[in-house]
């Protein structure tokens, strides 16, 4: 198994991590009829896209002896109707302005592609931005 999810009431769950034992907390969000003090579940999934992309262009990025500490993602999530679901997921990557355009196009190919990008619904639109000018 990998992980163990509670139902905490009060449209709460507590996720927990098997092999580590982290922990984290999910809410349903304010117009979803919960207190929106904690991830939602489907904000998991758009910040899951984010940390994908980085941990492989992380992995990467260690293979070609270049460093990315510091990077960050700002993650933006949109939700639609009939059904209730994720209908898009837009990334802007803020990464290291010293590393070269070359290095550049591998790193992005590898963030592209990584097993969370791989895993979303072709119908939910994802909108990625790379700025090289941390």
């Amino acid at each position: 198994m990998t992980s163990k999810v509670t139902y905490l009431g009060e449209l709460r769950t507590q996720c927990q991590h098997l092999r580590s034992g982290n922990e984290f907390i999910t809410d349903a969000p304010v117009d979803n009829n919960g207190r929106g003090e904690a991830f939602s579940p489907t904000d998991t999934v758009a910040t899951a896209l984010a940390s994908c992309m980085l941990t492989v262009m992380g992995i990467k990025a260690r293979s070609m002896e270049l460093e990315l500490k510091g990077s960050y993602a700002d993650v933006t999530k949109q939700m639609a109707a009939n059904p209730r679901r994720i209908s898009g997921i837009d990334v802007e990557l803020y990464l290291p302005a010293a590393i070269v355009d070359n290095d550049r196009k591998v790193l992005e190919r590898v963030g592209n592609t990584c097993p969370v990008m791989q895993s979303i619904h072709p119908d939910i639109k994802t909108a990625i931005q790379y700025h090289w000018d941390l």
